[in-house]
């Protein structure tokens, strides 16, 4: 079956109308403006009394290969994409790919603060001497080695492919092992560029798990559900 889509009509958009329903979900990719100065003051101001570090002995059996900064830095083309799709071709797909983000960005972000880690996998000299190695010196300067796990990597990777999921355009065969195909290799590029510890991965696939559930599977319905129910019910002891 073949899908069509149309461009979202926003043509009748005043900012006077932000609060409704029609245009609310403008106001959810500021979500990304509060987190991102979270994890600054995170990165740069928390100063924990102890870093615990992540690994694994199969972080060290597997070779740093700069060959997936490919995959690494095409995460950023990969999560803007999805997020610009959806915004102006599927808005319900918008929604849900914003709401993921948000309760696994913002569970990611607590536990950075209860419980601070870092990770000591980079090599000290590249075992090579090309552009890619060279960027990847450079990268290290400018991404600090700490607030580790979950991968972030990973869960905003999966949180495209869950979009995808999600939207009628991509429903085909070879979309799917597209979307899951580049999943997969921006997920294990962040072990091979010693960016991560397997530990990190695997705890960033339990986070879109959970998230995913939460999501797309009705888990937040439920507990909203629920939340109202004892609301009432304690509203109704006290009348």
């Amino acid at each position: 079956m073949e899908h069509t889509n149309s461009l979202v009509d926003y043509s009748g958009f005043r900012l006077s109308l932000l609060t409704t329903e029609r245009f609310r979900h403008w106001l959810m990719p500021l979500y990304w403006i509060a987190f991102g100065l979270a994890f600054y003051l995170a990165e740069r101001c928390f100063t924990p009394t102890r870093w615990h570090v992540m690994h694994c002995a199969l972080d060290d059996a597997i070779p740093f290969c700069e060959w997936f900064v490919i995959p690494y830095v095409f995460w950023f083309v990969y999560l803007l994409g999805m997020h610009a799709y959806t915004f102006f071709f599927d808005v319900a797909a918008f929604k849900k790919l914003m709401a993921f983000i948000m309760v696994t960005y913002s569970a990611a972000l607590v536990l950075f603060l209860v419980f601070p880690t870092a990770q000591e996998l980079r090599p000290a000299v590249f075992p090579r001497d090309n552009a890619l190695c060279r960027f990847m010196g450079h990268f290290y300067q400018m991404d600090t080695s700490t607030n580790v796990c979950p991968s972030l990597h990973v869960v905003g990777s999966m949180a495209v492919m869950f979009a995808a999921w999600d939207t009628p355009r991509f429903q085909s065969r070879k979309w799917k092992i597209a979307f899951g195909a580049a999943t997969f290799l921006i997920c294990i590029s962040t072990v091979f560029l010693k960016q991560h510890s397997v530990v990190d991965v695997i705890v960033g696939l339990l986070f879109s798990w959970a998230g995913y559930r939460l999501v797309y599977r009705g888990g937040l319905e439920r507990i909203a559900a629920a939340f109202a129910r004892h609301l009432a019910y304690f509203q109704r002891m006290y009348e």
